[in-house]
């Protein structure tokens, strides 16, 4: 798309991903709560274990960023089923690392934050942005949805830690990432910093945050939990998220040239 003033010329490209709005927030965050407690009925509830939940999500996420990459814009539709698939699988991995392989959650923790890290420098060096506004390539969506994977790993790992491992509790978990999540809104409107650090600094909090909600929704009550049950919990966030989608409005991000 091409807009004239005068003798100027506005080159807009459409991103494959949403413009980072309120409306997308509210459906991230749902979405890492739904990868919780969904994850957690596929590897506890059914009695699959870890490994096998991520072969399965991790599969369902293939197939979902693939099509996702394949498509020609932005689908709000593709693009949350891929987020999904996305929380999902963290959640199963970062199960897995720490009660199947033993290497617990400081140090799962620690590990994924380097891949993170990792992943966004050979991101910027190859395309020269990490903006959600320039994935608009296969190769930049590439570099996305990789680090995608791993903020969603790691938040998982940084909520059971602080909920499970430090002994703070649900409660606890979610007035911790809350508050974060509130200090990086606050810095967005009131500070000069990079909106793309603040938009990744969010983007990872949101998944602890997710991951304690959804273990206080499906935790017993003796363990500091509602015990609303893990398929109950998923269908109705699940129900919730197709809603926000359907009603609110949709847009890709634009890149201006």
């Amino acid at each position: 798309m091409t807009h004239v003033r005068g003798s100027t010329a506005t080159h807009i490209h459409a991103s494959k991903v949403p413009a980072v709005t309120l409306g997308f927030w509210l459906v991230k965050t749902l979405a890492t709560t739904l990868g919780e407690t969904g994850g957690d009925a596929v590897t506890m509830s059914m009695g699959l274990g870890y490994l096998a939940g991520t072969g399965i999500f991790a599969a369902l996420l293939v197939v979902a960023v693939s099509a996702q990459i394949r498509a020609t814009q932005f689908n709000p539709w593709l693009y949350w089923f891929a987020i999904i698939a996305s929380t999902t699988v963290g959640t199963t991995l970062a199960d897995f690392a720490d009660r199947s392989l033993g290497i617990g959650y400081p140090g799962g923790s620690v590990l994924l934050l380097t891949l993170l890290v990792a992943s966004l420098a050979a991101w910027y060096r190859s395309t020269g942005s990490i903006s959600v506004e320039s994935v608009t390539h296969a190769r930049s969506e590439t570099f996305y949805w990789i680090t995608i994977t791993f903020s969603q790993t790691l938040g998982t790992a940084l909520g059971d830690w602080t909920a499970d491992t430090a002994g703070l509790g649900y409660a606890g978990g979610m007035a911790i990432f809350g508050g974060l999540l509130t200090l990086v809104a606050a810095l967005y409107f009131a500070s000069s910093i990079s909106r793309t650090a603040l938009f990744w600094s969010a983007f990872v909090l949101t998944r602890p945050l997710g991951a304690v909600v959804g273990d206080f929704l499906d935790k017993p009550v003796a363990d500091g939990g509602m015990a609303l049950g893990r398929y109950p919990a998923s269908c109705v966030l699940l129900i919730a998220i197709v809603a926000l989608i359907a009603l609110l409005p949709q847009r890709a991000a634009q890149r201006r040239a």
